[in-house]
């Protein structure tokens, strides 16, 4: 038990992994908040900027962008969390399904601002 360390549901369970493993989990979350911080600041600037098109469409995107940016920051701790605790307990890491999800959605804003440009 690691006491005083949090998450508690995360650190009070099992044993100790490798500590390779679990700074390579660390350098995967904080390479997520990086992109998560660049999704912010390009929805910013999406929206600061003068663009040909909709107006309308604009902001949407703009708002649309930044909201990735959240869910990714939230995506990377949860998926450090859990992860950490896979390890942890020793049991296989968790799927990427949300990977895929997000890949989708940076597909569909990138071909909107496509539309929006043209």
């Amino acid at each position: 038990m690691a006491h005083g360390r949090w998450p508690s549901w995360v650190y009070d369970v099992g044993s100790e992994p490798d500590l390779r493993f679990s700074l390579a989990n660390e350098r995967t979350f904080l390479a997520w908040i990086r992109t998560a911080l660049a999704l912010l600041a390009g929805g910013v600037a999406l929206d600061a900027v003068e663009l040909p098109g909709s107006d309308v469409l604009q902001q949407v995107l703009a708002v649309g962008v930044v909201v990735l940016g959240l869910g990714c920051a939230v995506m990377s701790w949860v998926r450090w969390a859990s992860t950490e605790r896979a390890m942890r307990l020793r049991l296989p890491l968790p799927s990427t399904t949300v990977l895929a999800v997000f890949a989708v959605a940076m597909v569909l804003f990138a071909a909107a601002l496509v539309v929006l440009v043209l």
